[in-house]
């Protein structure tokens, strides 16, 4: 068979990582001297780390607020990390077990730079993530609820291995919040984890909610099962201001 034809077919057949490698193997007069199953090999290979790509853009890492990789978290600074706690959350056995991730801490600690980190590792790990700051989620659900598709919405929620709710507890919920949030976490219970990033203490989150027995439901399949990292310290972001100089430049 001609190698152009041979090239066209396994793109058609959407085989694109075979394709490029077929092409390359064209283009490399020393890869003939490997045995057949070498370079069969090499082409499966190719073929399996185009999808690891796909599959990661799908997982719409850019959702995410932060780009953020655990390997790049700051371990260093003081902030009320335990290093053998996060390497358990990096490991991610935690999401498999359904169980949640309760960050808190006050503005400028790193809340949603860390839980962004675990939401990219976890695509890495071909778990699918979903990410939305709590007041925009709100505000979309509103408008799907107008618009029929409440939910469809509502079920992709409840579908994704991890949904990161960044900035809760920003204002009292209203009652149709409220009835939301349940909705959510009620879908979620048992079944998926969630990490929540919040400025207030967790003991402090049932008057946030603002329904007495709405609070007791929500938080009994929020906290109950959740692990916490609670942030200490100086602001991360006044930390790295005071490194700048007026003119932009780094000081020394």
């Amino acid at each position: 068979m001609l190698n152009h034809p041979t090239h066209e077919r396994l793109i058609e057949l959407g085989l694109t990582g075979m394709a490029k490698a077929f092409e390359e193997q064209r283009r490399s007069p020393d890869l003939e001297a490997l045995p057949f199953e070498d370079r069969i090999g090499l082409l499966v290979d190719r073929e399996a780390a185009e999808r690891d790509t796909r599959r990661l853009t799908t997982r719409k890492i850019a959702a995410l607020r932060q780009t953020a990789c655990v390997e790049d978290v700051d371990l260093r600074t003081p902030r009320g990390i335990d290093r053998a706690v996060f390497a358990k959350l990096v490991e991610g056995r935690w999401i498999d077990r359904h169980e949640n991730l309760l960050v808190t801490g006050a503005t400028g600690l790193g809340k949603s730079w860390l839980a962004c980190a675990l939401g990219h590792k976890a695509c890495r790990d071909n778990r699918s993530v979903l990410y939305h700051r709590v007041p925009r989620l709100f505000e979309a659900l509103a408008l799907a609820r107008g618009d029929g598709r409440y939910a469809r919405l509502l079920k992709s929620l409840g579908r994704a291995q991890l949904l990161i709710l960044d900035d809760w507890g920003l204002s009292v919920l209203t009652a149709a919040e409220r009835r939301d949030l349940l909705e959510i976490l009620e879908d979620r219970h048992g079944r998926a984890s969630t990490i929540v990033t919040s400025q207030l203490p967790v003991d402090t989150w049932h008057g946030a909610i603002g329904d007495p027995t709405v609070a007791d439901a929500i938080l009994d399949r929020l906290v109950h099962n959740a692990h916490r990292l609670q942030l200490t310290g100086e602001s991360m972001r006044k930390r790295s201001a005071k490194t700048i100089t007026l003119d932009g430049q780094p000081e020394h």
